[in-house]
């Protein structure tokens, strides 16, 4: 009766577990490795688990370190879960093998560390696995698979047959054989060694069947018009071989030319490479000069932006320009000429009151110093050195510079002129304008003469010499 309640019992058990859907698996078994109070889990993932079952022992060097605790599908591979002990000391890097026990022996999984390679880090609590780290080895049912399709027609008869004629082909060729055999391997290696190229130039040529893919519609329009060019090439073939004879008669005259002006060529080059030099040399500076090209040696602010700017200069006003001069003197004559010009002059004397002033090549010495003297003393402001001289002179005087007391308003010479007294007399002096920007007094020893200005003697105390002497020549009276 008791053993009755009992069957009962089981069957009621089962039929229950299986309208719940559960799963034998997923019953708690008993025995196993122990794994310790506090073991690691790891998961490995398996290309095929054959026939392992939870329970199943997990080893390390073949001594038993855990157990597997489940097995799951994940798309098309297995996920193992595994017990293992804390203490198993493999690297990050471990590998996982689906292995057997014996030839018809139970399934285990042996953990090891890589053959190269192995990392520092440990194996922790929760790592996988990957399926790149693992595999298995042939099963028996496989290697005996193999075997019975190599002996059951896979041609084991033919092995006779196929090894007499490799015989007769070889035989006294062993030499050409071996070469083969020596250039294909170098081949194969070579091959092996470029594999990297092989592949970039497959995956360019792809690229270019793609690119050349879109670009079919063209190439197809291309192609069609191909034969309308060529018809065109070839009626002007005869052009084109015209051309050309042409164009390699005048490589062969160039060539030519080429090699007889060589030594030519290569001389200029040598000369102006100093031009050159020198011109990179002066940098910015040589286009800086063209802004005072065409005023050289003065510039713009010096003389003057306008006429107007240059009439306003101040007797005194410096250029800080320093010259100097190399005279040859050679051709100078040593005598002054003394001879006059056979042509009858007019002298002082005998030029007309009134009227215009004769042909100044017509004027004798005296009448030509008279009118100097009478110039440069109105560039001093003084008009004595013009009294006395004809009204045909003074009205030429006039008609360039109308001076006060010595012209009218309208620019005609005031007759008779006026008889100073000097020198208690005013003299009346050039009006001036002031140059904006440069109003500089200069400091003399012993002030000039406002009447008369400065001499050259003084200019030359404040300035240099030479430069006085090459500026204002015949405007001073030197003292």
């Amino acid at each position: 009766m008791r053993r009755t309640k009992a069957l009962a019992t089981g069957v009621l058990a089962v039929l229950a577990l299986s309208a719940c859907d559960a799963s034998v698996y997923s019953l708690p078994l008993p025995g196993g490795p122990d794994t310790g109070d506090n073991p690691m889990t790891i998961k490995v993932e398996f290309a095929d688990v054959l026939d392992l079952v939870p329970q199943s022992t997990v080893k390390v060097n073949d001594i038993s370190v855990g157990k597997v605790t489940d097995i799951d599908l994940e798309g098309y591979q297995a996920l193992v879960t595994m017990e293992v002990r804390r203490d198993v000391d493999l690297p990050g890097n471990a590998v996982a093998e689906l292995r057997q026990t014996s030839l018809l022996g139970e399934k285990f999984v042996e953990l090891s560390a890589p053959d190269e390679g192995a990392i520092a880090d440990r194996l922790e609590d929760g790592e996988t696995i990957p399926i790149e780290r693992a595999g298995r080895n042939p099963e028996v049912e496989e290697v005996l698979g193999a075997l019975s399709l190599l002996l059951n027609g896979g041609g084991v008869a033919q092995l006779k047959t196929i090894t007499q004629e490799l015989n007769l082909a070889l035989d006294g060729r062993e030499d050409s054989a071996k070469s083969v055999l020596r250039n294909l391997r170098v081949f194969t290696g070579q091959l092996d060694e470029n594999k990297a190229d092989i592949v970039d130039a497959i995956e360019s040529l792809n690229r270019l069947a793609v690119a050349a893919e879109k670009q079919l519609p063209t190439i197809d329009k291309a192609l069609e018009e191909l034969p309308s060019a060529l018809d065109s090439i070839d009626r002007q073939r005869d052009d084109l071989v015209e051309m050309l004879t042409a164009l390699n008669d005048l490589s062969d005259v160039a060539v030519d030319v080429i090699a007889q002006s060589k030594d030519a060529t290569i001389t200029s080059l040598k000369r102006l490479n100093p031009v050159l030099t020198q011109l990179a040399a002066s940098g910015d500076d040589f286009t800086n000069a063209f802004n005072v090209f065409l005023t050289y040696p003065f510039v713009d602010e010096v003389v003057g932006r306008d006429p107007q700017v240059a009439r306003n200069l101040h007797m005194g006003d410096y250029t800080n320009l320093s010259i100097t001069l190399d005279v040859d003197l050679t051709s100078v004559p040593t005598t002054i000429p003394t001879t006059l010009p056979t042509e009858a002059c007019i002298p002082l004397s005998q030029l007309p009151q009134d009227g215009p002033l004769p042909d100044s090549s017509r004027l004798c010495q005296d009448a030509l110093d008279a009118i100097n003297d009478c110039l440069a003393g109105l560039r001093k402001g003084d008009v004595t050195a013009c009294l006395g001289l004809p009204g045909s002179v003074i009205a030429a005087v006039c008609q360039q510079a109308p001076v006060p007391g010595l012209c009218g308003a309208s620019g005609t010479p005031t007759l008779p002129l006026p008889t100073p007294t000097l020198p208690t007399a005013p003299v009346p002096s050039l009006p001036t304008i002031s140059l904006p920007g440069l109003p500089r007094p200069a400091a003399y020893d012993d002030p000039p003469d406002p009447r008369r200005g400065p001499t050259l003697g003084q200019l030359s105390e404040i300035y240099d010499p030479a430069l006085v002497s090459l500026l204002v020549p015949a405007m001073v009276v030197e003292r």
